[in-house]
């Protein structure tokens, strides 16, 4: 649920800096945009990474038994 929410804001935020660049054509919301970009696909990686490390890590250990 959280997660959704925070990618909804970061498309919000990203349509917002695209919109902002196309009015007044400062290359500082195209930086702004790809900064969220960036930080979103890293963001993203690591909560994967952390499933994956969930489902096959600590269940194939006998940490978690489902």
């Amino acid at each position: 649920m959280l997660f959704r929410l925070l990618l909804l804001l970061c498309i919000i935020l990203i349509a917002v800096s695209g919109v902002l660049y196309l009015l007044t054509d400062n290359p500082r919301y195209l930086n702004t945009a790809w900064q969220i970009v960036r930080t979103a696909v890293l963001v993203g990686f690591i909560m994967l990474l952390l499933v994956v490390l969930e489902r096959y890590a600590l269940v194939g250990w006998g940490v978690l038994r489902f």
